[in-house]
């Protein structure tokens, strides 16, 4: 009996960590989507990395991530920007030809969660 237990219990944990990884979008190097930045428009994407370079106000801003392919830059406007050199996992929607702050910039993530 106690054996049949411990097997569902396992099987149950297997299976709630499937359904939330199923949810996680994949996570891309840089250089691949500056290659081809088109194909990920409209997705939901992932990116990791070190904290290049910061700036902003008012828990908003834009940072710069550095996942050693290349670097790109993260708008964030509800999560507040990290301090230069954290490391840190960003999901977000890609947008081309964006202003921040009086400055342009080609394309970035625009950041809808993040995670540590």
């Amino acid at each position: 009996m106690l054996n049949f237990r411990n097997k569902l219990v396992a099987i149950s944990f297997l299976a709630v960590a499937c359904l939330m990884l199923a949810g996680c979008p994949p996570r891309e190097s840089i250089a691949k989507i500056n290659r081809d930045p088109g194909r990920y428009a409209g997705k939901e994407i992932s990116i990791a990395g070190r904290v290049t370079s910061s700036f902003g106000a008012m828990g908003s801003g834009i940072f710069q991530i550095d996942d050693g392919t290349g670097t790109m830059w993260v708008l964030s406007s509800r999560y507040g920007v990290p301090a230069e050199g954290a490391k840190i996992a960003v999901i977000g929607h890609l947008q081309e030809g964006f202003t921040f702050g009086g400055r342009s910039f080609g394309t970035i993530l625009h950041e809808t969660e993040r995670r540590h």
